[in-house]
């Protein structure tokens, strides 16, 4: 599997970033850049692909065993986070014995802040030059699919059922199973490959909304605006002074929940703020939203209906859906196992395709992809994490063939 660097690198050099701004599907175009790369690569595999106008690739290894095996997909998306620009071509590869990694004369990965370098000493490591995302999420997950199913074809004593393949777009804005074929992929259920470190395994995600604040002010000269001016800066702001300050994302962790003010725009006249919303537990999930109305209820009666809250629920949590299908989870644990990686099971603090995905009809937990500190510069991973989640692949396919579905 020692293609899978060669692979990763030539993903992360292509620039894909998504844009949340665009109408357009894709929401940027420069993501057929790596989606048309990918569909040559798999139809140099002997592979037949479908590469669709919406920016989504399908594919399938096909079965080569007797035995009823399930369909199991496994996706990735191709985009990268509006955070930071992509298109990393001077990543840093580096034979890490501990302490901390210079990216360059201003920025370096530390021991302090990012105490996750002390699992990956005696690994080797690539991050990025300082300036660019390295783009392991997702691209990681690509070239770990790519490997294993190159691996599964090198190998055809290696009995599988159908392995069904995808690459999707605008996964980090949210669009990500906006259009994506269920019934055309053929999955029974699928595992997204875009988690964070070795071992991670989840199956359970947040309740997500978006909620946008318009609040429209009155605007009078100052000198002559006693009980007539109306700031709708200053009401937005008050309005967000309602909110627990404790249920933020910088002050929670583990199951605990938050909303987060994302973006902000006002003056005088009018003011806007957008809001994330989260939960893993969807009654608390509701209550949050609930609060959040019974703060313009607040503001409304006190100013007189100058405020307008819109609320939308963007996906819930897939534990829903996946639990029930115990054997999906045990499929994913029991092969980490075999092949040496002590699983991680823990609530996603975000979400997924997956979690759209399994509300759509196929159910989808997320595997580890190896990546750690996303969305930022200080992105990296370790090179036997990829490999082991290229294994991975290759034995949940193996162990799929013995299982009920």
């Amino acid at each position: 599997m020692e293609k899978i660097v060669e692979r990763f690198l030539s993903y992360i050099a292509i620039d894909t970033m998504s844009d949340p701004k665009s109408t357009t599907v894709p929401s940027t175009d420069i993501q057929f850049n790596l989606l048309n790369k990918l569909k040559a690569e798999l139809e140099s595999l002997g592979l037949e692909v479908r590469l669709d106008k919406e920016g989504y690739i399908y594919s399938t290894l096909k079965s080569n065993t007797k035995k009823p095996a399930p369909s199991i997909g496994f996706i990735a998306h191709v985009d990268t986070s509006p955070a930071l620009r992509g298109g990393c071509s001077n990543p840093q590869i580096v034979n890490y014995t501990g302490g901390d990694i210079r990216l360059n004369d201003e920025y370096s990965i530390t021991e302090a802040e990012f105490p996750i370098l002390k699992k990956l000493v005696g690994k080797t490591i690539i991050t990025t030059d300082g300036t660019t995302l390295l783009a392991a999420d997702d691209k990681a997950g690509i070239a770990e699919i790519m490997t294993a199913v190159e691996y599964l074809i090198e190998h055809p004593d290696i009995e599988h059922g159908d392995i069904r393949i995808a690459f999707t777009p605008d996964e980090e804005i949210g669009r990500g199973a906006d259009y994506f074929d269920v019934k055309g992929f053929g999955a029974d259920f699928a595992y997204t490959m875009d988690g964070g470190e070795l071992g991670e395994f989840e199956y359970e995600s947040f309740n997500a909304a978006a909620a946008i604040l318009t609040v429209k002010g009155k605007s009078v000269h100052p000198g002559t605006a006693k009980n007539v001016m109306l700031n709708a800066s200053y009401i937005a702001m008050e309005f967000n002074s309602l909110l627990p300050a404790q249920q933020r994302p910088e002050y929670t962790e583990k199951r605990e929940g938050f909303f987060m003010l994302n973006e902000m725009s006002g003056d005088i006249e009018t003011a806007s703020l957008e809001y994330i919303v989260r939960d893993h537990d969807r009654l608390k999930f509701e209550e949050k939203k609930k609060l959040m109305q019974s703060a313009l209820d607040y503001i409304n009666a006190k100013y007189g209906n100058v405020a307008k809250l819109e609320l939308i629920d963007t996906y819930y949590n897939m534990g829903e859906v996946v639990e029930p299908h115990t054997e999906i989870i045990d499929l994913a644990v029991n092969s980490m196992k075999e092949i040496g990686i002590e699983p991680i099971i823990q609530p996603i603090r975000g979400g997924t395709d997956g979690s759209r995905l399994s509300f759509m009809g196929l159910p989808c937990p997320n595997i580890f992809a190896g990546g750690h500190n996303f969305h930022g510069r200080f992105e990296m991973i370790a090179i036997e994490d990829m490999k082991k989640a290229a294994d991975l692949i290759v034995q949940i396919a193996k162990n799929a063939v013995n299982l009920k579905y």
